[in-house]
């Protein structure tokens, strides 16, 4: 049985609390996003380094290695996104369908060792980045594919959920 894509708009994070994982956005701010990426990358690192991070729970939910897999990509398109908003005015954001990415990168066979340190090599990147954000350039504009808007600063809180939620998913943190 393979994956069930998730379709749902997750955008709602960046108004209330997450029940499933607990995240709740006004419970940081911009200037503890870089400390936050980072830290939930050293987790991330502990869940890849499980002996038994393969093994999908169900065989419809992915492994602790398919998450950490995505993590990592998450920080990549989080960052090529933040650059994209510093470099251009208002840009709109090429769909990524990160169920398709999971198939093409063959996440389940990738190497943990490797995923976690592309993972945290790639939250230190994001995280420098948010981390050299002004006030003016934290308010640039940005829109997905499907219409929603972001600033920066909002996309950093749901770049953050993203990580955090997925820690959850695995049962750390």
């Amino acid at each position: 049985m393979g994956i069930t894509p998730d379709t749902k708009d997750w955008t709602w994070v960046l108004e209330r609390p997450c029940a499933d994982c607990g995240f709740d956005p006004a419970a940081q701010g911009r200037g503890d996003l870089p400390g936050l990426l980072r830290s939930t990358a050293e987790a991330w690192a502990q869940v890849l380094a499980r002996s038994d991070v393969a093994r999908r729970p169900a065989a419809d939910v992915w492994s602790p290695l398919e998450y950490g897999a995505h993590v990592r990509d998450v920080h990549e398109l989080f960052t090529q996104r933040v650059r994209l908003m510093l470099d251009e005015d208002g840009p709109t954001f090429a769909n990524w369908d990160q169920d398709a990415t999971a198939v093409e990168s063959d996440y389940a066979h990738q190497d943990p060792d490797r995923v976690a340190a592309g993972l945290v090599a790639a939250a230190g990147t994001a995280a420098d980045l948010y981390a050299g954000l002004t006030e003016v350039t934290a308010q640039r504009r940005g829109t997905r594919s499907n219409g929603d808007e972001f600033t920066i600063e909002s996309l950093g809180s749901y770049h953050l959920h993203d990580v955090v939620h997925h820690l959850h998913d695995v049962g750390a943190r």
